[in-house]
């Protein structure tokens, strides 16, 4: 019997929702052969099979998140590995710890971060005695002689992200163990009868329903406030005329060389951060505060964020700068859809140096955006609107309505300087207002 753990997808993550098996128990299936698909915090991913033969049994139902490591299905293959028994033995004992639980560390906030700790437990041995107490009629969890509660491991890691005590549920486990649903019920995601009768309406004035922390809103919110923890925050701010830049996208529609391409205005501000990071490499570098150094990149791997159903993905096309405009043009087309139609790779989103997000789409004029993982800026842009502006001078001085916009570029003050900043944030806007000047970069 083959037990097949759930690998390491690469992206340096811990963990792994279940969201499709596409096989079931019975089937035959070969080397290669889809077995099931898996979201991880940046990507959905499908999982072939490493060898041939029947499945026996799927471990995990969908929907379920586990640790990497953990089984996920057996697949009898001939073998007969007695090793399977004590796969599976440990996997279905449930986990005797400790009655009091560390409290869960808040996500966001001022101030350092702790280094990230493996969230997996070393194996716990149970006395026999301890691992079948019987179930006694009470409020809290059946515990053991020495006040321990029972619960298999991935009922105590849906209680850690919950937010619930396993010492406050009352079990209705096998042999007093605390279960999936009584964690669920404990956190109002689906109450026993008798329980919704004991509490009334008016005892709680916050109606409403919690949901899980996973997926991409957690990735999101754990690198925020790594973010917000490692950088610091700097957000200077240029509003511009961008007439001559809305006149050029037009021109470009047209051009034979861009059919069947999306032009919008992100492609001449990818092309304008470009040419403004040759000539500023401080905003293409990364703070290393532990090794006291900065590295400065040579290549410009351009992240670009995009809303998905998922939630923020930041994609990077890599070597941007390398690229003429039809060739990037393509390449943000490419990257777009693929990120919306949620089928990202891991190395899609590595090795960013500079980032893109555009509050514009949603008709924002600006925003204060938080930089991206190691890098050390990045800029949002905002939306294109029509607006009365200041032209000529002297006697020809006049108001005209003219397409304006706002930039907004934050910084890390750690190793880049207001001026230079402000520099940088001046060079992209002139490309923007004035794009024949291109040519001087």
């Amino acid at each position: 019997m083959y037990a097949f753990n759930l690998p390491d997808p690469g992206e340096g993550l811990t963990e792994a929702e279940i969201t499709q098996w596409l096989v079931s128990e019975g089937d035959e299936v070969r080397i290669n052969d889809i077995l099931v698909e898996i979201e991880t915090a940046k990507s959905l991913v499908e999982l072939p099979s490493p060898v041939s033969g029947k499945v026996h049994r799927l471990l995990v139902e969908v929907g379920q998140t586990i640790e990497i490591g953990t089984p996920i299905i057996e697949i009898d293959d001939g073998s007969g590995d007695p090793a399977m028994d004590t796969v599976e033995a440990a996997a279905d004992r449930p986990e005797v710890l400790g009655e009091t639980e560390e409290e869960p560390k808040h996500l966001v906030g001022a101030g350092p971060l702790p280094e990230p700790t493996s969230r997996r437990r070393p194996p716990v041995e149970v006395p026999a005695a301890q691992q079948e107490p019987a179930a006694a009629e009470h409020h809290g969890a059946v515990t053991t002689a020495v006040g321990k509660v029972l619960a298999k491991p991935l009922v105590r890691r849906l209680a850690r992200d919950l937010g619930v005590k396993l010492s406050s549920i009352r079990p209705t486990g096998p042999n007093g163990t605390v279960s999936r649903e009584d964690v669920e019920a404990a956190a109002g995601l689906g109450k026993p009868v008798a329980a919704v009768l004991e509490v009334s309406a008016a005892a709680d004035p916050l109606a409403g329903h919690t949901a899980p922390i996973r997926g991409v809103r957690k990735a999101t919110a754990q690198n925020v406030a790594a973010s917000v923890a490692k950088h610091v925050h700097v957000t200077e701010f240029n509003t511009i005329d961008v007439s001559a830049m809305k006149s050029l996208v037009e021109r470009l529609k047209e051009r034979r060389e861009f059919r069947g391409l999306h032009v919008s205005p992100l492609l001449l501000h990818a092309k304008a951060v470009c040419l403004a990071l040759a000539r500023h490499p401080e905003m293409n570098a990364t703070w290393d505060g532990e090794a006291g150094q900065i590295q400065y990149h040579d290549d410009v791997n351009l992240g670009i964020a995009a809303a998905t159903p998922r939630g923020l993905l930041v994609p990077v096309i890599k070597a941007a700068d390398k690229m003429n405009l039809v060739e990037l043009c393509r390449a943000i087309n490419d990257l777009v859809t693929t990120a919306r139609e949620g089928r990202l790779q891991p190395t899609d989103y590595s090795g960013g140096t500079f980032s893109i997000t555009n509050v514009g789409v949603f008709g924002i004029d600006t925003g204060t955006p938080i930089i991206n993982g190691d890098e050390s800026a990045i800029l949002a842009m905002g939306a294109v609107k029509r607006r009365p502006w200041v032209v000529g001078s002297g006697d020809t001085e006049r108001i005209e309505p003219r397409w304006v916009t706002t930039l907004a570029v934050s910084f890390d003050h750690q190793l880049i300087d207001g001026e230079q900043g402000s520099l940088f944030l001046a060079d992209v806007s002139t490309v923007l207002s004035e794009p024949e000047l291109a040519l001087l970069f």
